[in-house]
């Protein structure tokens, strides 16, 4: 069953902007897809270099955008980095990406090309009812491969639990393993335009073609 979400009154006040780009697909995960990693590293590692020498990381469209939406909410983006950002940084530094399974390396190839901060999360381990908000005074949750992550003023995902991810380092709890069957992969937008809607529709060629994704609904949050 399709996920709800929406995004918090205080959140659209703070950056009017504010959308997320929702796809939910079956999947069956696998540990690397060659084809993938070839054609990020031909096409889109280049790519990459070239907007990083023609805006400086900061500049590079949508990230720049996340970044001010990051000072909007109270948070420091030069601390707390869009994980897009973050990301294109290692490429332009020479350390490549890691290599996780198949999902979570076409969702990092989706951040890595449109600039959006893009998160993947098992629908097994998540509520139905999403909310897209600014995090609450001193909240935090355990990041994946990390310590406890403050991520009070930096845009959440939460359910009736809490906190489950943020644009920034999602938490452990929806973390993409190979038991996962059904993915809700989110594109968080603070940009205004078609950028959007573009990473949708390549985002969701990416899933299919490099992660065999099936059963695919795509729709946006405002």
């Amino acid at each position: 069953m399709r996920k709800q979400l929406s995004i918090d009154e205080e959140m659209k006040a703070k950056w009017p902007d504010t959308r997320v780009g929702c796809l939910q697909y079956k999947v069956k995960v696998e540990k690397k897809n060659e084809e993938m990693w070839a054609y990020l590293k031909k096409e889109i590692f280049k790519k990459t270099k070239d907007a990083i020498f023609d805006f400086g990381v900061t500049e590079i469209p949508n990230i720049k955008e996340s970044r001010a939406a990051y000072k909007a909410f109270g948070k420091d983006p030069s601390r707390y980095r869009v994980s897009s950002e973050a990301l294109i940084r290692r490429i332009g530094q020479g350390k490549g990406l890691y290599e996780v399974n198949t999902v979570v390396d076409v969702n990092n190839l989706i951040s890595i090309e449109s600039g959006f901060s893009v998160g993947s999360y098992d629908t097994a381990n998540i509520g139905e009812d999403l909310v897209f908000r600014i995090g609450r005074e001193g909240e935090t949750y355990k990041g994946i491969g990390k310590d406890e992550i403050n991520i009070e003023h930096l845009p959440v995902l939460a359910d009736e639990k809490g906190a489950i991810g943020s644009s920034t380092s999602d938490s452990e709890r929806a973390m993409i393993t190979d038991e996962a069957r059904e993915v809700l992969t989110l594109i968080y937008c603070f940009s205004p335009g078609d950028e959007l809607e573009k990473a949708l529709e390549y985002g969701k060629k990416y899933l299919e073609k490099y992660a065999g994704a099936t059963d695919m609904e795509s729709w946006i949050a405002k």
